[in-house]
């Protein structure tokens, strides 16, 4: 089946194309046409490619480990439609099973890949990750997780100051996957080291890492210094101040990644969740460790951080690249992300709110039009 949309204006993550009609191929994207006969008027809204999470963990009341189906359904009903299953810090054991739980929804397409987001993380950075549960990389470990996965693992994160972090890096990236630098404690040296080797990531920039002090700049300055490095932003106004975010988007348009770092909350109302093995309390949106201040994740949907990153003075059409066009660039991903001839036919209607009015994956409606 094959459909045409008209739109206020179609953002195809390159160009703006006004009074725009996006053509669908089945599944695929035929073209974007300035003008064109129509099927379905969306004159009141921007279309722009489908959203791309690159790290999240949960929604819709569940966990990736959990009950994935939901996760999706929930971030998809906000506009995203290609997302990553992030895993939080488990034994290896428990991470090969969740592995093989989600492999299939990665070769169905349903997933676009799984996330290690550990256990090879510092102790002094952990955030939300059980203590019990991290240890220093060892070569035969990172190989039988990912032999498990069957290519289905995309992203790994490593504190690259832990013994044999440096080595784990090159491992990773070696394997032509995401080798990201998060949860750590390192110096800038030993980050601007483990870029040399091969990290291409900076998992949610600023949290979980030491501040950037004028004597000792840390993980934050290499990870920003060098154009190599794609910078995970969590858009909430929570992690990270939204002028900051700001500052970050506009100076590295081509790099910033707006990520949700969603947990199971996400679109749920404030209550008792979990993240992995620790019990997590929501109150007024904000995910924190049962009893602690630390933030454990988001209640983030990608629709709402593009909000805020065009309320903070995002230009929007940078802001939407920050969780289209750069991400898949980020993952190495060719059908998805923008409105190309070939692509998926992922796409998302937004009003003049920047909410979601309707939601199109592989040229089905998932939120059909209003």
């Amino acid at each position: 089946m094959s459909l045409a949309i008209r739109a206020r204006r179609v953002f195809t993550g390159t160009s703006v194309v006004e009074g725009g009609v996006l053509v669908t191929d089945g599944p695929r994207i035929a073209e974007v046409l300035p003008d064109a006969p129509f099927d379905v008027a969306l004159d009141d809204c921007t279309i722009v490619p489908g959203f791309v999470d690159a790290h999240c963990h949960g929604g819709g009341g569940a966990s990736f480990s959990g009950d994935a189906e939901a996760v999706l359904a929930l971030h998809r009903r906000h506009g995203t439609t290609s997302t990553v299953a992030s895993l939080v810090s488990q034994s290896l054991d428990v991470l090969q099973g969740q592995i093989r739980e989600l492999s299939p929804l990665v070769k169905a397409g349903e997933l676009i890949g799984i996330h290690l987001e550990g256990p090879w993380l510092s102790p002094a950075r952990k955030g939300a990750h059980p203590a019990a549960a991290l240890r220093a990389p060892m070569a035969s470990d990172i190989a039988t997780l990912l032999d498990a996965a069957d290519g289905t693992v995309v992203m790994v994160t490593i504190a690259p100051e832990l013994d044999g972090g440096l080595d784990a890096v090159a491992l990773v990236a070696g394997r032509g996957i995401v080798a990201a630098v998060g949860h750590t404690d390192a110096s800038y040296e030993v980050v601007r080291e483990a870029i040399a080797r091969g990290a291409r990531g900076a998992t949610h920039l600023f949290n979980a890492m030491p501040p950037l002090l004028h004597r000792a700049p840390g993980p934050i300055l290499a990870l920003l210094d060098d154009d190599r490095v794609w910078l995970e932003l969590i858009c909430d106004g929570v992690h990270v101040d939204l002028d900051l975010v700001r500052y970050v988007v506009a100076g590295q348009p081509g790099r910033a990644v707006l990520i949700t770092d969603a947990m199971a909350a996400a679109g749920c109302a404030d209550g008792d969740y979990q993240l992995g093995d620790l019990p997590v309390e929501v109150c007024c949106g904000v995910a924190r460790i049962a009893g602690q201040d630390t933030i454990a994740g988001s209640t983030l949907t990608l629709d709402a951080a593009l909000r805020h990153a065009i309320a903070s003075g995002v230009d929007w059409t940078t802001a939407v690249r920050a969780l289209t066009v750069n991400p898949a660039a980020y993952l190495g991903l060719s059908d998805v992300g923008s409105l190309a001839a070939g692509h998926w036919a992922d796409a998302v209607a937004l009003d003049a709110d920047w909410n979601v009015r309707a939601v199109l994956r592989r040229g089905d409606w998932l939120v059909e039009p209003t």
